[in-house]
């Protein structure tokens, strides 16, 4: 294996609250915070002028295979993660069948395995076939090597199961992932309800379809104990809720995803499918409030919500047309431009809700670069400016608003476990 120094970049390390312009070496995989002994051959990547993070861990993937490879497969999925800086991905049980048997979950580990390229970690089940009427073998699954827990962006509508299922993972140390959603209040919602949905005569998903499952799960985790995750808040009122609840102690994270923070319900005046997704793409009030959470540390994660969907399926009529959005090449991008530049974020804070936090989340010893810790980490251009172009994309669909958009910083190199997957070495 190649041995590397990286060499004069600014290091940012959240997990360690280090930030500072120094060298940093890769020696057997590993990172390592001096030279060791004895010098030896190394490979060099200068990084002068660029940042120096540990690899992403994004909590909200759909890789789509098995079942639907015609939107995305892991081994491209996979590509795509490492374009975008993502060096470890949860991914959600949005497949056929649904990973709710072990042989699910090693199918997933072995396909992502022989990829040779982001780390996969695997999310199963919480119900039976994704039906919220019984619980999976969590058991069985956690010896599997599942991480967590989901129904994935179906929503877990019964609180008898959603109950047990947080007892039961908090005997293994493993979250659930929560999609929050009253689907009793969504049912043929396209978009948020507003004056924008009242304008367009479209049917809106109120937010209180989320603000009624938050506060469900919330009290549920609270009197259980269990470890909950909110994947992806939209709503104010979901965002005061956390922070009610984090006051008092109870053990939640939560997440929200890029384009909840960037794009607002006016973009369905195009009526492009491409800006259908769920969470619906909120008013301007709600997008400042999960804003503050994230600022305040309410908000604990910046998820992707990667949802490749096949061009043929977006090219549907908006009511017909599946949600979702692709994420993992245009995030990091993203969120410099929304939240580091206006001062929302400064890095350190960025990229904690994108490296360590999430990592917390599941448990998993990535997202720093602790001397001994894998050599996942990645070297950031913050000042590159580039345009997102459907030939330049590495996911298999391209259902996104923001091709042809100008952005801002890009992933120049990419290490998983000390193995340089994205740039070339820049010898001395």
């Amino acid at each position: 294996m190649t041995d590397w120094l990286i060499r004069g970049g600014r290091i940012v390390d959240p997990a360690a609250g280090i930030d500072r312009v120094g060298d940093l070496w890769i020696v057997n995989g590993v990172v390592s915070a001096e030279a060791p002994e004895g010098g030896g051959a190394f490979e060099t990547y200068d990084a002068f002028g660029k940042i120096v993070a540990p690899g992403l861990v994004d909590l909200h993937t759909q890789l789509r295979e098995p079942g639907f490879e015609e939107d995305e497969t892991i081994d491209v999925a996979c590509d795509a993660a490492i374009a975008g800086g993502f060096t470890s991905l949860a991914v959600l049980p949005e497949t056929d069948p649904p990973v709710d048997t072990p042989a699910g979950v090693e199918y997933i580990r072995q396909k992502a395995a022989r990829a040779r390229s982001a780390n996969v970690f695997v999310t199963a089940c919480v119900s039976k076939d994704r039906q919220g009427k019984e619980l999976a073998e969590i058991g069985t699954l956690v010896e599997a090597g599942a991480v967590a827990f989901s129904d994935g962006v179906r929503p877990i509508g019964n609180p008898d199961l959603m109950h047990r299922a947080l007892e039961y993972c908090r005997m293994f140390g493993r979250p659930i992932l929560s999609h929050p959603e009253t689907p009793e209040l969504t049912r043929g919602g396209i978009m948020h309800e507003g004056r924008t949905s009242l304008a367009l005569g479209i049917a809106g998903m109120p937010v209180e379809c989320e603000e009624v499952a938050v506060a469900r799960d919330l009290r549920l985790a609270e009197a259980t104990g269990g470890k909950l995750h909110l994947l992806n808040l939209s709503a104010a009122g979901s965002v005061d809720l956390v922070r009610r609840a984090k006051a008092r102690g109870v053990a939640v994270t939560a997440g929200v995803c890029v384009a909840n923070l960037v794009l607002s319900d006016r973009s369905l005046r195009l009526f492009d499918t491409n800006y259908k997704v769920n969470p619906p793409l909120r008013s301007q009030e709600h997008i400042v409030a999960c804003q503050t959470g994230l600022a305040d540390g309410t908000i604990d994660v910046v998820s992707t919500g990667h949802a490749p969907r096949a061009a043929e399926k977006k090219m549907l009529e908006l009511d017909l047309a599946p949600f979702g959005i692709i994420g993992l090449e245009t995030a990091l991008s993203l969120v410099i431009e929304y939240l580091i530049e206006p001062g929302i974020l400064d890095w350190s804070g960025a990229l904690a809700k994108l490296t360590i936090n999430p990592a917390s989340v599941l448990g998993i010893p990535k997202g720093m670069l602790a001397a001994g810790a894998d050599a996942d980490l990645i070297v950031i251009d913050p000042t590159a400016k580039w345009t997102l172009t459907r030939e330049g994309l590495r996911s298999r669909s391209a259902n996104t608003p923001f091709l042809g958009k100008s952005m801002t910083g890009r992933v120049e190199a990419a290490f998983v476990r000390g193995e340089q997957k994205l740039g070339a070495a820049i010898a001395s």
